[in-house]
C-alpha cells in the first residue's frame, strides 16, 4: 500500500534509517566506477614503476667517481631532478593508495557518498576524480 507522503527514496524501496547514508549508487554504476579505477590503477602503477627505475638509474649513474670530480652546475641540476622525481613518485604512491581505498569503498557499497554531507557525489566528479570522498559542495566549504 502506497503512502501519500512517501519520499522519493521510500518509493524506490531505499530505507531512510540514517540521514547520512540513505542512498547509494547501483551495483551496475559501482561496476562502471570499478573499471575506471582499475584502469587508472594500471596506468598509475606503470608510471610509478617508470619513475622508480629512472630514479634508481640516475642514482646508480650519478654517483660514479663523485669524490674525484669537482662539483659542477650539472651535478646540482641532476640532484634537483632526482629530488623532483622522488616527489613525483611519492605523489604517485599516494594516488595509488587513494584508488585502492576507493575500491574498498566500492566493495563496501559506500563509494560515491560524500563523507561530509552524506549525499551522493556527482558522477561527473567521480569519473574525473575517482578517489573523491567529498562532493564539490563539501570541498568548497558550503556544506
Amino acid at each position: 500500500m502506497k503512502k501519500e507522503n512517501e519520499s522519493p527514496r521510500e518509493k524506490e524501496g531505499v530505507e531512510e534509517s540514517s540521514p547520512h547514508v540513505a542512498y547509494r549508487y547501483s551495483d551496475a554504476e559501482l561496476e562502471e566506477f570499478r573499471e575506471i579505477i582499475h584502469n587508472r590503477l594500471e596506468t598509475a602503477r606503470k608510471e610509478l614503476q617508470y619513475l622508480q627505475s629512472t630514479i634508481r638509474g640516475k642514482d646508480e649513474h650519478g654517483q660514479d667517481d663523485v669524490s674525484e670530480r669537482r662539483l659542477t652546475i650539472e651535478d646540482g641540476s641532476a640532484a634537483m631532478e632526482l629530488e623532483q622525481m622522488g616527489q613525483l613518485a611519492a605523489r604517485q604512491i599516494q594516488f595509488i593508495n587513494n584508488l585502492e581505498k576507493a575500491l574498498l569503498r566500492i566493495n563496501n557499497k559506500t563509494y560515491g557518498i560524500c563523507r561530509k554531507t552524506g549525499k551522493l557525489i556527482d558522477k561527473a566528479r567521480l569519473r574525473a576524480v575517482p578517489h573523491a570522498t567529498l562532493s564539490i559542495e563539501a570541498k568548497k566549504g558550503g556544506a
